[in-house]
């Protein structure tokens, strides 16, 4: 590997005409591609293989028109006003005759139409329904919209008349709905507040699930210049770093953009690409310049042998590293959801193509700018400090870790765990209107539908009831049953029903809690329940679906499917690092340095972001559950990122041992010879992600927050404290193998042991001739 990789490097020293132009090529296939096939991005999340997902499918298939999202809207009326004056009144009406006119909104008449042929158990449903409802102990706080004694569809009012619920159905299911459709909807609606004083909240369902990018990733671009420009101490350095990840994120996240046509792109893989491209590519950038750097100063080699020697040694690092991520991301496949499966896959290409970069045209970029890469005042300068290195920042720390090995494996393990503890009061779900800050719309339209209607009225369910007999029908008797049936279970406080044909009724019911209450899972769970009195009484199936029901199921499934994905990773990384580093201990360590680093970090997250801690400090105001699949990725970056440092600081502590260096000494000449690097990377990399903390969106707060903590964690505590810890402990020991393992492992020569032996070989019969001459 190191041999193979020295040649590359030196050819593309020599030639970097080919390499740089090859990119650039590449560069402009993916430029043409898009330019000829356009951008498809789509805000389509289904979760495949849940109780909910299957409901809507047949739904679609069967009676199309139920299965589509849903929308509201709040209209809220000044301090002591009314809505339903004749003014008021007609601006409302206006507003939703508006609504129901637009493409993909279902029309309440229209639906009407279509369900004549069931009208007499439409008759008998709604007689069912008013006996259910007036055998409740106490009527709701809210009815019908009425302008001139007619209800206007779709519309309720609470009792002191302030506030009007809208609600309404789009044609398509909620996770296919684009941001187009919901503007078109929230553009009618904010008519109604022209000079009638009205308050239009739109409601938290009329936004796309999306990730998008803003102006916090230039700031962490601005501070990841500032941070190579400290570290290589040239500008000239520091920019090779950032040109060779901007191209790979550009060429992996463009080539993405390329084949959206032909491929569902969901919006949130763009940026997940885009981070974890960065963070690889200016990681790996930043390891080969650096040691190339090295060689130039502390052994006097040219420009050029020393790019051939730092991609054959620190090149084969990055790209085991690069595996490890690579890994990392592909393990999402196992859990079974097409558009984390596209996510991972497509930022899986975007570090594979930052491991070519780095590899092919990094040395290109060397090759032209030559001995300039370090200027002679540079070179005099890093002289001077690698002459007091042993007076190092760094020297002194490793030194004082070793010494106190115990007692700093022990204070990690205690304070990571303190850290972690509240992970086992983490709650899954969607963030929603409910953690919204207060000054947003959607939070005053969850907390002015919870004041007026109830909580529930936030979260709707939509119910398929289908007869368990084959040869069984729907009929209106069974229809108007089923309805009183539901109207009386706990925690249901309204239930309407919406359809019914031969096969199959469908009801909406309106929960007592909100959609992120436990006791709404407990009603949505009872309700599938195959043994509950109601589906034994009526030999009926329930399904649930709707949006609060698709949200537990996804949270469900990921929650249930994570620890088998955690295993995949860790397991396939076992395998890799056993063959890098020729060692059983150091595999081990890692794994377990990285579970005591993730699990500090969710426990943090949680601490933060549910139970609220330190929220102004983060410019959030309440607190609510974890966004259900950030953990898996999450996960797939650190594990990642910290595999990479793990290489990069183990494999320069090998690399010494192999060159000579015993014990303690192979530790702390390795961490002298690297940690300023992963220390620089660590700090690029926190400082990136922690530029989404402070966006509006609090999803990407919390997964900006989860990766800027869990680098800090990792970088600076485990690979930083533990890792040169642990290896004092074991000393030579942590590279030994049994000999029948030794015999069977391939021997990668990752350190470049066999390359560095090949090249002294080759100077002494050059330094024999020339005497002999």
């Amino acid at each position: 590997m190191s041999t193979l990789l020295y040649k590359i490097g030196k050819t593309a020293f020599r030639k970097p005409g080919y390499f740089i132009i090859g990119w650039v090529i590449l560069l402009g296939i993916v430029i043409s591609m898009i330019s000829i096939n356009g951008v498809h991005i789509s805000s389509e999340m289904k979760i495949e293989g849940t109780e909910s997902q299957k409901v809507l499918d047949q739904l679609a298939k069967e009676l199309p028109a139920a299965s589509g999202g849903q929308g509201s809207v709040v209209f809220k009326a000044s301090v002591n006003e009314r809505l339903d004056t004749p003014e008021r009144a007609a601006a409302i009406i206006k507003g939703v005759s508006e609504v129901y006119g637009l493409e993909k909104v279902i029309n309440p008449a229209d639906y009407a139409a279509a369900q004549a042929n069931n009208s007499g158990a439409s008759a008998d449903a709604a007689q069912a329904m008013n006996m259910a409802q007036s055998a409740t102990a106490s009527p709701p706080p809210y009815g019908p919209f009425m302008v001139n004694n007619v209800p206007v569809p779709g519309v309720l009012i609470s009792s002191d008349g302030s506030t009007a619920l809208f609600q309404f159905q789009f044609t398509i299911e909620q996770s296919a709905i684009t941001q187009d459709v919901f503007d078109s909807v929230i553009q009618s609606v904010m008519k109604v507040e022209e000079g009638t004083q009205i308050k239009v909240l739109p409601g938290e369902t009329l936004k796309s699930v999306s990730i998008g990018v803003g102006s916090a990733e230039i700031v962490g671009l601005v501070i990841a210049v500032i941070v190579l420009l400290i570290t290589l101490g040239s500008v000239v350095a520091a920019g090779l770093p950032l040109i060779t990840a901007l191209l790979g994120v550009a060429i992996g996240v463009g080539g993405a953009f390329s084949i959206s046509k032909f491929v569902d792109m969901p919006s949130v893989t763009s940026v997940l690409a885009l981070m974890v491209g960065l963070a690889v590519g200016i990681d790996y950038a930043l390891f080969i310049v650096n040691r190339q750097r090295r060689m130039i100063i502390d052994q006097r080699l040219s420009a050029q042998e020393a790019t051939a020697r730092a991609i054959g040694t620190s090149g084969s690092a990055v790209f085991f590293a690069g595996l490890t991520v690579i890994i990392a991301l592909c393990g999402m496949l196992v859990i079974g959801l097409t558009f984390l499966s596209t996510m991972a896959l497509v930022a899986a290409a975007t570090v594979l193509i930052n491991v070519f970069v780095a590899l092919t045209l990094l040395p290109a970029l060397l090759g032209l700018v030559g001995e300039r890469i370090c200027s002679k005042k540079a070179r005099a300068k890093a002289t001077n400090l690698s002459d007091a290195s042993s007076h190092g920042v760094a020297n002194r720390w490793v030194k004082f870790v070793i010494k106190n090995r115990w007692a700093t494996v022990i204070a990690i393990i205690l304070v990571l765990g303190f850290a972690a503890t509240p992970i086992t009061k983490m709650e899954m779900g969607i963030p929603g209107a409910s953690s919204a800050n207060l000054d947003t719309d959607a939070r005053q339209s969850y907390d002015a539908i919870s004041k007026g209607f109830g909580e529930g009225f936030n979260g709707p369910l939509i119910l398929v009831a289908e007869p368990r007999n084959a040869s069984a029908k729907m009929t209106p008797e069974l229809l108007g049953g089923l309805a009183m049936e539901l109207q009386g279970q706990n925690n249901v406080a309204q239930v309407s029903p919406l359809g019914m044909t031969e096969d199959l009724a469908i009801f909406s019911l309106i929960p007592k809690t909100g959609p992120n209450d436990n006791a709404t899972k407990t009603l949505v769970n009872d309700l599938r329940s195959a043994d509950s009195g109601m589906a034994k009484t009526y030999d009926v199936k329930l399904g649930v679906t709707g949006l609060t029901a698709v949200n537990i199921d996804m949270s469900a499934k990921l929650a249930q499917v994570f620890p088998i994905y955690v295993g995949i990773i860790i397991l396939l990384s076992l395998i890799i690092l056993l063959l890098v580093f020729r060692s059983i201990i150091v595999p081990i360590k890692a794994t377990i340095g990285f579970l005591l680093s993730i699990l500090a970090t969710f426990g943090m997250t949680t601490a933060v972001f549910q139970w609220g801690w330190l929220h102004s400090l983060f410019g959030f105001d309440t607190g609510g559950p974890l966004l259900s699949f950030m953990p898996i990725i999450v996960t797939g970056i650190l594990y990642g990122l910290a595999m990479d440092y793990q290489v990069f600081l183990v494999s320069s502590m090998r690399e010494s041992y192999v060159h000579g260096h015993r014990g303690t000494e192979s530790v702390v000449h390795g961490y002298n010879q690297v940690s300023r690097v992963v220390v620089a990377a660590a700090v690029i990399m926190v400082s990136v992600f922690a530029g989404f903390i402070f966006t509006d969106d609090v999803m990407i707060k919390q997964i900006g927050f989860t990766l800027a903590v869990g680098i800090l964690v990792d970088a600076f505590i485990i690979r930083m404290a533990l890792v040169p810890a642990i290896m004092a402990m074991f000393g030579d020991k942590a590279w030994t193998l049994p000999k029948w393992l030794d015999r069977i492992l391939p021997n990668l020569d990752v350190e470049g042991e066999k390359l560095i032996a090949s090249l002294n070989t080759q100077n002494e019969v050059k330094s024999k001739s020339g005497s002999e001459s």
